[in-house]
């Protein structure tokens, strides 16, 4: 059995429609959700990413107020792996190991938390961060980029 670990670039697209969005609702759509993992901090991280927006007028307030209900409920519906002491070490050791910025470190350690928690379950990391894609590939992940499995928009030729 495989579950999911959606990092926070991945969890965001279920919420404000950007590359991968597609790609990624079709997966979610086959998936339990008691095989959707995200970190504690991965809402907050979202939340915080569509008020940027919102501020930066990307999204208006009523699209920003939509999402973020949105988050909430689907939020509510992972299972969310706690900011416990396991988790911090393992983010720790990645800034020791890695380039990673400490919110990614904190991702991963995430990721490889839940992975020792859930032994004998496969853990498939779901990013769509390069960095993270490759540190999370040196740490033995299968992982999907949701944008990279986006199938590209058809280019249509008018006739002269």
């Amino acid at each position: 059995m495989s579950c999911y670990f959606l990092e926070a670039t991945a969890f965001a697209k279920l919420f404000v429609r950007e590359p991968g969005t597609d790609a990624l609702i079709r997966l979610m759509e086959t998936v339990e959700d008691n095989r959707k993992l995200i970190s504690a901090s991965t809402p907050l991280e979202v939340y915080a990413a569509v008020r940027r927006r919102e501020r930066s007028g990307a999204i208006g307030a009523e699209d920003a107020a939509a999402a973020l209900e949105i988050l909430r409920l689907e939020a509510a519906r992972m299972v969310q792996e706690p900011l416990n002491p396991a988790v911090l070490e393992c983010a720790r050791q990645l800034l020791d190991r890695t380039t990673l910025r400490w919110p990614e470190a904190l991702q991963l350690g995430a990721a490889l938390a839940a992975r020792d928690m859930f032994q004998g379950t496969e853990i498939i990391f779901v990013s769509s961060s390069a960095q993270l894609i490759e540190a999370a590939k040196s740490g033995g992940f299968q992982v999907i980029d949701p944008a990279a499995q986006e199938e590209p928009a058809k280019e249509t030729v008018e006739p002269a």
